[in-house]
């Protein structure tokens, strides 16, 4: 039995060959460290002049800060990066989840037609929102677009798995093809609702169809981050039940997992994840499964470690391609969605390069 299978059943006392946990544990540090220089970065660069070490020298000096800089820093930047830090992990931890629950390196929500069913959500609430009761729409308030994609990608994962997974199986041509089905459903859908849309709506949909953390306020990151925060919570706790997983569900149903709830959780933290990421930044591809492989490359597949790492580096890397969307073209802007296409396509070329003959599809 691999490290990973007796790491799964539960501690061991002694250093397996091909342990790779030490290496992993140093990649969090270093993560850690990246991710706390791209929020610097992510508050300090902008298209205003405003100086984000003359704001902190100042404070320190005791004096009082301009207006102007203070809005740009705490209205602007402020809300931009946390909702950067948010959409990034929850991206990327949930295409580390997915590709734990399904085994396989090609799940991904924007792959697999999740993150269309979670944008499909979105846009239904966008258009149709007016026409839903009043008693609805006071109840839900801010978080209608947050709920209804949450509800839009729980649908779509829950569609996934039953339609790819036979007596515990999963299927790779199965599960792309009825993501491609998913996702041409969903669609199409969405092209209908934009359809009807009136200019106001149709404008912002376009933009917000390309990804952007443009026009991030507090308002906004406290309506997706309670529904994502719980989802990233609850993740970590998972890992046990994944690794176990990666041996097949009768072997981790033998380890002594409850295979079914791994499921239900790890199904319902995509949903929530990635609903809440498409409705706050629209759709931004690539992070959900590059971010994944690039750690397993890194420091191993071991879930106790990926899920946070991946939190970590999908953080730093929307946070990076954040910076370059709003200053490659400024004053204009990038959307986020085209950065992360052009970093993340070359770089997942060259990962499936180096690993064709690992990877058995």
């Amino acid at each position: 039995m691999s490290a990973l299978a007796f790491e799964a059943a539960g501690p061991i006392h002694t250093r397996a060959a091909g342990d790779r946990s030490r290496l992993a544990r140093a990649v969090t540090v270093a993560l850690a460290v990246l991710l706390a220089g791209a929020i610097l970065c992510s508050l300090a660069i902008g298209a205003a002049g405003t100086s984000l070490w003359s704001v902190l020298a100042a404070l320190a000096r005791g004096e009082s800060v301009p207006l102007a800089d203070s809005v740009v820093l705490w209205q602007i930047r402020a809300p931009r990066t946390l909702m950067g830090i948010g959409v990034g992990a929850a991206l990327a931890v949930s295409g580390a989840l997915m590709q734990g629950l399904f085994r396989n390196p090609l799940a991904d929500p924007g792959i697999v037609g999740v993150g269309a069913g979670a944008g499909l959500g979105a846009i239904a609430a966008i258009v149709m929102g007016a026409a839903l009761p009043a008693m609805i729409r006071e109840t839900l308030g801010y978080y209608l677009v947050p709920v209804a994609a949450f509800l839009g990608g729980w649908v779509s994962t829950l569609v996934l798995y039953r339609v790819a997974t036979r007596r515990g199986r999963t299927s790779v041509a199965m599960m792309l093809l009825a993501g491609i089905a998913l996702g041409a459903l969903a669609g199409a859908l969405s092209g209908i609702l934009v359809y009807i849309a009136d200019d106001a709506q149709l404008r912002d949909l376009t933009f917000w169809g390309l990804g952007s953390l443009a026009g991030a306020t507090w308002s906004k990151v406290l309506t997706g981050l309670p529904i994502m925060l719980p989802a990233l919570v609850a993740a970590p706790f998972l890992a046990r039940g994944l690794n176990g997983l990666t041996l097949g569900e009768a072997a981790a149903f033998h380890l002594g997992i409850h295979v079914q709830r791994v499921k239900n959780v790890a199904i319902l933290a995509v949903a929530a994840a990635t609903g809440a990421a498409v409705a706050l930044s629209g759709g931004i591809g690539f992070v959900g499964i590059v971010v994944p492989h690039l750690l397993r490359l890194m420091s191993g597949p071991d879930h106790r470690y990926l899920l946070v790492n991946s939190a970590l580096l999908g953080a730093a890397l929307l946070l990076v391609a954040d910076i370059v969307s709003r200053t490659v073209i400024a004053p204009a802007e990038l959307p986020i969605g085209i950065v992360t296409a052009v970093l993340g396509g070359p770089v997942f070329l060259w990962i499936l390069f180096r690993q064709r003959g690992v990877l058995d599809l």
